[in-house]
């Protein structure tokens, strides 16, 4: 039993250190070097910190006590980890409130958590905000599709190719006003917005090219076509054919163009009488020839 505790109580430690140094040191890397900030807060760099602030100690940890490590003991795997988690927790409330203390004239002014704190009562709102850590897990399982799925797809079958540090990356450390607890928790919204706004854009490439078939639900064709437009711009009915289908493809997929239908990349292919025309764009600095009535 006292093992256990003194492997808690270890992991813990380390665990809250860490997460101190880390978040002080994330904090002035602004003061440091602009160019080394800017780096930071985009893929892949920002991949590299939010693991290491995260599930990285949790996996140092569950290896140092499956082997053993001195101070640790030969506890269970599982408390090192529970006892980083716990550090990590009371480091980041730590950061808080002296980011707060550092930051006293803006504590006073308008603050998301004191709005919300009135609104919902603090126990529920600080509740809620902890049960949404739970699907971080879940937000680093898309961010590994992303990094080490997709790209195999874009080299089989030249599903487009995506600058991911324009999705993943985090700004809201310049929005004034945004201190503590309020800073922290809207750089997690952040960095998960990006995450699935990504994978979401993969995600239509992937459904479009394979499977652009309407549903036979209604209501679930209305539902998913705010983040699947093809459902509404070019995916053949549910009571279509099989040659429909193939048609739809041959249609969207004929240039060799394999991104989802309205994919902002995508040349617009004008056709006159079903045939497409695709006439060379003149030069934007060249004004267009009256007498020429080419259909553009």
């Amino acid at each position: 039993m006292n093992e256990a505790w003194t492997s808690l109580a270890w992991s813990a430690a380390a665990g809250l250190l860490w997460t101190l140094a880390a978040a002080i040191k994330l904090t002035n890397v602004g003061r440091v070097s602009a160019s080394l900030a800017a780096l930071c807060r985009r893929a892949p760099t920002l991949d590299l910190i939010v693991a290491a602030v995260t599930w990285i100690p949790w996996v140092l940890a569950g290896i140092a006590a499956a082997q053993g490590a001195p101070v640790i003991g030969d506890a269970h795997w599982s408390l090192a980890v529970l006892g980083v988690l716990a550090g990590q927790i009371a480091g980041l409330q730590l950061w808080c409130w002296g980011h707060e203390f550092a930051n006293r004239d803006k504590v006073r002014g308008p603050r998301i958590v004191r709005y919300l704190n009135r609104r919902v009562g603090r126990f529920r709102n600080h509740a809620a905000l902890w049960i949404t850590a739970l699907a971080y897990p879940i937000f680093w399982g898309i961010r590994f599709g992303e990094v080490a799925i997709y790209p195999w797809l874009v080299w089989t079958v030249r599903l487009p190719r995506y600058k991911q540090a324009d999705w993943i990356n985090v700004s809201r450390t310049k929005f004034e006003g945004l201190v503590g607890h309020d800073l922290i928790w809207c750089l997690y919204c952040d960095w998960m917005t990006g995450v699935y706004s990504l994978g979401a854009e993969m995600l239509r490439n992937v459904e479009s090219f394979w499977c652009p078939i309407r549903f036979y639900d209604g209501k679930k064709c209305d539902n998913c076509k705010v983040d699947f437009p093809d459902i509404d711009g070019g995916w053949v009915p549910a009571n279509a054919s099989m040659a429909d289908v193939v048609d739809t493809m041959h249609k969207h997929y004929d240039q060799g163009d394999h991104s989802w239908f309205g994919h902002p990349g995508r040349k617009v292919n004008l056709t006159v009488k079903g045939q497409p025309q695709l006439p060379a764009d003149p030069s934007p600095l060249t004004p267009p020839d009256p007498t020429d009535r080419t259909v553009r």
